[in-house]
């Protein structure tokens, strides 16, 4: 079955709507919806899935990325400029990524050491999350351009909140790459706008 479908590059694109929300809200409150967290990370993880959604395990977990990329699709004004700066870098550095084969296996390897944690711990147990961060910051975060989050520097000094936001990077990688692996593309999301805005529309009614 191909990937190369509307469903999947509007899934996608709202895996990477999902991991840049999340972020904002870490950053600037501290906290973030639980749901979406726990899809997104665990996307990371899911390196053999036999379709696109199961990566996120089913369109609820990935509802709020939905709603982010529908705000973001509709009209021409950025509702989110500060999500849009943060989606259109990890789309750039993981195109930068896909040609550092040393960086792949060193990322491929630090995901096989999550997953065995997450048998011992859970998706969302503090180890799991350092652990996810710690990649990220030996890996993606030494790339050209570094993604600079903004928000509450109260939140931004403590490490929970930094592990977690450096592993959602990390899934905003995973799914920048699924938006790639499904034929997406730039001109792609230019030229096919109204055909995601409807493909999304009819999504959230699945939910």
């Amino acid at each position: 079955m191909s990937l190369n479908t509307l469903t999947n590059q509007t899934i996608a694109l709202a895996g990477i709507a999902q991991t840049t929300a999340l972020v904002q809200e870490l950053a600037t409150t501290g906290t973030s919806n639980q749901l979406a967290l726990n899809a997104s990370i665990g996307s990371i993880l899911k390196l053999d899935s036999e379709n696109v959604i199961e990566i996120f395990g089913d369109l609820a977990g990935l509802k709020a990325g939905l709603t982010q990329f529908q705000q973001q699709i509709t009209g021409y004004q950025i509702n989110h400029p500060e999500q849009a700066r943060y989606a259109a870098a990890l789309v750039y550095l993981e195109r930068k990524l896909n040609t550092n084969a040393k960086m792949l296996e060193q990322i491929q390897t630090g995901i096989q050491q999550a997953q065995t944690q997450v048998t011992q711990f859970g998706i969302l147990h503090e180890n799991v999350l350092a652990n996810l961060g710690d990649l990220y910051h030996a890996t993606i975060s030494t790339l050209e351009p570094r993604i600079m989050i903004n928000g509450d520097q109260q939140f931004l000094s403590r490490p929970d909140v930094v592990n977690k936001i450096r592993a959602l990077l990390l899934a905003g990688i995973r799914a920048a790459l699924l938006w790639r692996q499904c034929g997406g593309s730039r001109w792609k999301f230019l030229f096919y706008r109204n055909k995601l805005q409807t493909e999304v529309n009819f999504l959230l009614t699945q939910i």
